[in-house]
């Protein structure tokens, strides 16, 4: 799991904002760069098997734009009731289909590796809405993604890091954890890869793929330590209870100060 890449570089590097944009053009054939290996495979598999509506949320008026994207991923098997379902298991992202332009909902999604939300509660939901709960989260994110996704060139996929720090390595987390069972020393930072694309004129694909490093490995890194600290101390109270609460940011940053 070790890889000294991300610690060279994480994408907090330079003490870059947590809550940012930070989306930059790639070639097409790196939209769905990284391999779906036996074991996320086995992930994906399990949880349609076994929790498919915690995982997959369509609505009635996605049908077409499911169809459409076909053209982008195509599924050897059909053993899904869902479009969507069938090609989430030919690349190692989560998808979700949202509208171009107009309430720009989100209308039909595959999330088998959530960070702290719930597919159920945010399908049919236009973007101003799932940011909703953070006002200072839709000023600097929100509004500018919506203006983003309307005005973005068509085929071409944009890529951005984002990064949390969760108390394990477990992929499926709907809801927040208990900070009663955080232990700093055996945390692991959730790095996701995310990518947008306009594919169609109504319609634009989000992706998300999510990779751990141990949060301990940071000890050997000491400019990925001081800009970790520094973004972590920046946070506004609103981004500091979505990013997991006063208590865990204390833990962190306390934490951090100890291994200079």
């Amino acid at each position: 799991m070790f890889d000294q890449t991300f610690w060279t570089s994480p994408p907090w590097a330079g003490a870059l904002k947590k809550y940012r944009l930070g989306l930059k053009p790639i070639p097409k054939n790196e939209w769905f760069s990284l391999p779906l290996d036996e074991k996320l495979l086995q992930h994906k598999t399990e949880l349609l098997n076994n929790d498919y509506h915690s995982v997959v949320q369509t609505i009635d008026e996605s049908q077409a734009a499911q169809q459409i994207l076909l053209d982008h991923i195509k599924p050897k098997k059909n053993t899904y009731p869902d479009l969507i379902a069938n090609m989430s298991l030919e690349v190692a992202d989560d998808l979700c289909v949202i509208e171009a332009s107009g309430k720009q909902r989100l209308i039909a999604a595959s999330i088998c590796s959530p960070s702290y939300w719930n597919l159920k509660t945010k399908i049919g939901k236009p973007l101003r809405d799932i940011h909703k709960p953070v006002t200072t989260l839709n000023e600097k994110i929100g509004s500018p993604i919506e203006k983003f996704i309307e005005n973005a060139p068509l085929h071409q996929p944009f890529k951005r890091e984002n990064w949390f720090i969760h108390s394990d390595d477990k992929r499926f987390h709907t809801k927040p954890e208990s900070i009663l069972r955080f232990n700093v020393e055996s945390c692991f930072v959730r790095s996701e890869r995310e990518t947008l694309c306009k594919y169609h004129e109504k319609y634009t694909l989000f992706t998300i793929n999510v990779r751990f490093q141990p949060l301990a490995a940071i000890k050997d890194f000491d400019s990925a330590r001081k800009s970790l600290l520094d973004v972590i101390m920046s946070l506004d109270n609103e981004e500091m209870r979505y990013f997991g609460g006063e208590r865990k940011v204390h833990i962190l940053t306390k934490y951090l100060n100890s291994l200079s």
